[in-house]
């Protein structure tokens, strides 16, 4: 999954989607995560930096990740 090429995204976690207009905020990990998927790294990528980078139980972030994935795509900020 990739992020629509218009979205704005900064290192503190906003968003913001100009075709809409619509903004919103994140926390420190999902904007880690927005940064990879703009740099072009695939899912499996991203998700082996985040659990090498944080004490998190692999079952757990697969969770966290379907869940985030889900907000996003509901946003329409994904381009599938």
């Amino acid at each position: 999954m990739k992020l629509k090429a218009n979205i704005a995204t900064s290192e503190n976690g906003f968003i913001f989607n100009p075709a809409t207009g619509d903004s919103f905020t994140s926390n420190a990990i999902a904007a880690e995560i927005l940064g990879y998927m703009k740099s072009g790294g695939s899912e499996e990528e991203i998700k082996k930096k985040i659990l090498e980078n944080y004490d998190v139980e692999p079952n757990q972030f697969e969770r966290d990740w379907d869940d985030y994935m889900l907000q996003l795509k509901e946003a329409n900020l994904l381009d599938l």
